[in-house]
């Protein structure tokens, strides 16, 4: 899987997410960026986060672990960790970002 299917799917997975919460900082899939933040720039609540993150777990077949969680603030965040995971990198890498 390529960093860009990576990063359509992650969005599509934030938009449906936010859109189902009635979240009205995000108006279509264009609006969510790599460097948007899922609290600040996209409205998001610690729940929607955790949601988030679980259907990105479940799309991708990987699992976070709780340690990772806080770390991943953004979208690219989240694509950087799951391009890592797909691809069998250790998960170390991550870190350093």
């Amino acid at each position: 899987m390529t960093r860009d299917q990576i990063q359509r799917k992650i969005c599509e997975i934030v938009f449906k997410q936010l859109n189902s919460g009635g979240n009205r900082k995000v108006s279509g899939i264009e609006d969510i960026k790599m460097d948007s933040s899922f609290v600040v720039d996209l409205g998001a609540d610690s729940l929607d986060v955790v949601d988030i993150l679980t259907l990105v777990e479940e799309e991708f077949d990987v699992m976070i672990p709780d340690a990772f969680l806080d770390k991943i603030a953004t979208v690219g965040q989240a694509v950087d960790y799951i391009e890592g995971a797909v691809s069998k990198h250790p998960v170390s890498e991550f870190e350093t970002q």
